[in-house]
């Protein structure tokens, strides 16, 4: 009755919301760069949100924003939805899609040779408790700080084996991937993250990567994502949504309704460890070599020949990652095959397995971000939400890193978008102040702390997406049991940014934050379960 009755809410909101959108564009009303810009990923996430069905919500947003764009005209409505929308997200994004193919196959192959069942049997030996499966899960995302792409289906294929069998949800492996993803990439110098943000050093006076390092102690809410999920293990102490999860799998019920479960497949009898480490070492290896070519390392005419850091700031992920996974896919079936731990046949079925493994989130990715382009592109949201902080900053000089946050943890939660929030973001805080005033790094850093936290609470978010795929998690559920975790770092966050913006210091508002973290943990921690139940989370 409760689903029912939801779907029956949801129908109706779907339908107003196409009715006043029609209403809107019919009027001529100017809906660019304006709060209307904001309502077709509003309408998608809370039609996600009531539903748990992605699908229809993205596609309802798609089509709220089309007609917005359109001026109520249904010729030009589905112009906009076809050519706009789902037509150039997959050809803006085809790298990116690439990747995730080849690595839904790499998977595939690692899981049918049985690596990934040697992992686990030698993880029963040496993880001898559910919080030590979640502390390497941890510690496996804190190391792959390359991009956070790799990272979040990586992190998800290992360690899948080893949380299933400690009885760890798949909601709650998903929250540890998402909190190891962006949040390591953002504070790490090396990473196609840094890379990113070091191209708009351009007028400065500094190089890209010091800019990028001297911002990486005011990034609070990076930095406390990753010591809130230490506690969050340590302590045992989930709340909301997400301890209902942990419950239900800890306790042994049937939760097939509310998680996927894995496919068990046959593996050869000598498989072995190396099946697994061997095409993830070549894995990193061969892409961390990729990017640095694509940034011109190794080209004679390039300017950033022989400059590693140079290179890595001028490469492009979505060109480079795919000719790393591409060469590793190659190396591994060639491996596999040799060590006779699968035949050339079943080779080939593995890459339709790994094909098909990944469709349902490549197309959720293809709608989320066909459903930016419209929000972005045609009716300017990004540019609506920067405008507004634009028009605080003169009177709120000292609170303006706190503002920053919010303001950008708002816009990349509406776009579902980081790099695209501090791509509009920066060059706006690096306008405001001069390189010698401290407020440059604060407000730096807020803007790339916001763009991660509005990241994490999106739906369309990439980077979320990823995390449900590699968790095997349902995107929806994924989504609400990170939201509670990822809204009380952003909270203590924005208490850390006003203390920064009134004393400029970057240690104290960090040790507060901590503390607080450790007390609203220990607070939640003894109202969130009975005592029995708690000694086994």
């Amino acid at each position: 009755m409760t689903n029912q009755r939801n779907l029956i809410i949801a129908l109706i909101l779907g339908i107003v919301a196409i009715g006043a959108s029609f209403a809107v564009a019919a009027s001529g009303m100017a809906t660019e760069a304006t709060a209307w810009s904001l309502l077709p990923p509003i309408v998608a996430i809370t039609l996600a949100l009531i539903t748990k069905e992605v699908f229809p919500s993205l596609f309802t947003g798609i089509f709220v924003g089309a007609i917005l764009a359109s001026g109520g005209s249904f010729p030009t409505t589905m112009d906009h939805v076809i050519n706009d929308g789902l037509i150039n997200a997959v050809s803006g994004t085809a790298g990116i899609f690439i990747f995730l193919v080849l690595l839904g196959m790499l998977v595939a192959l690692i899981n049918r040779s049985g690596g990934t069942k040697a992992f686990g049997e030698w993880a029963a030996q040496h993880i001898t408790s559910r919080r030590g499966a979640q502390i390497a899960a941890f510690f496996l995302g804190i190391l792959i700080f390359i991009d956070d792409y790799f990272n979040c289906l990586t992190v998800g294929s290992v360690m899948r084996p080893v949380t299933d069998r400690f009885k760890i949800s798949h909601a709650k492996l998903a929250y540890i991937i998402d909190a190891t993803a962006a949040p390591i990439c953002m504070i790490a110098p090396i990473s196609s993250w840094a890379a990113a943000v070091s191209g708009y050093a351009e007028g400065t006076g500094m190089s890209g990567i010091t800019m990028f390092v001297r911002a990486i102690p005011y990034n609070f809410y990076s930095l406390l994502t990753l010591i809130f999920v230490v506690v969050l293990i340590w302590r045992r102490d989930d709340y909301g949504p997400m301890l209902r999860y942990e419950e239900a799998a800890l306790q042994g019920d049937d939760i097939s309704a509310l998680e996927q479960e894995l496919q068990i497949v046959e593996t050869a009898d000598h498989a072995s460890l190396f099946d697994l480490v061997v095409p993830i070492i070549f894995l990193i290896i061969t892409s961390v070599v990729a990017l640095v070519y694509v940034g011109g390392y190794f080209d004679p005419a390039s300017d950033f020949t022989g400059d590693f850091i140079g290179a890595f700031g001028n490469t492009d992920a979505t060109v480079a990652l795919p000719w790393g996974a591409t060469i590793t896919l190659l190396f591994t079936i060639a491996y596999l095959i040799i060590r006779r731990v699968l035949s050339f046949n079943t080779a080939m079925n593995c890459l339709t397995e790994g094909f098909n493994s990944m469709v349902a989130a490549i197309m959720i990715l293809t709608m989320a971000t066909a459903l930016k382009n419209i929000s972005n592109d045609l009716l300017g949201s990004a540019e609506f939400v920067g405008g507004m902080m634009g028009n605080v900053a003169g009177s709120l000089q000292l609170f303006l890193p706190v503002v920053i946050f919010i303001v950008a943890a708002l816009l990349a939660f509406a776009t579902g978008t980081s790099w695209g929030t501090f791509g509009i973001l920066i060059p706006i805080v690096t306008s405001m102040f001069t390189v010698d005033n401290h407020l440059f790094f604060i407000g730096l850093s807020a803007c790339l702390a916001g763009a991660v936290c509005g990241d994490h609470c999106s739906p369309i978010s990439d980077t979320t997406i990823m995390s449900s795929a590699g968790a095997q998690c349902n995107h929806v559920v994924h989504v609400s049991t990170q939201l509670p975790y990822a809204l009380t770092v952003a909270a203590i966050s924005s208490v850390c940014y006003i203390i920064a913006g009134l004393i400029q210091d970057p240690y104290i508002p960090l040790i507060v934050g901590v503390v607080m973290v450790i007390v609203v943990l220990s607070f939640v921690g003894r109202h969130n379960k009975h005592p029995e139940l708690r000694n086994q989370l």
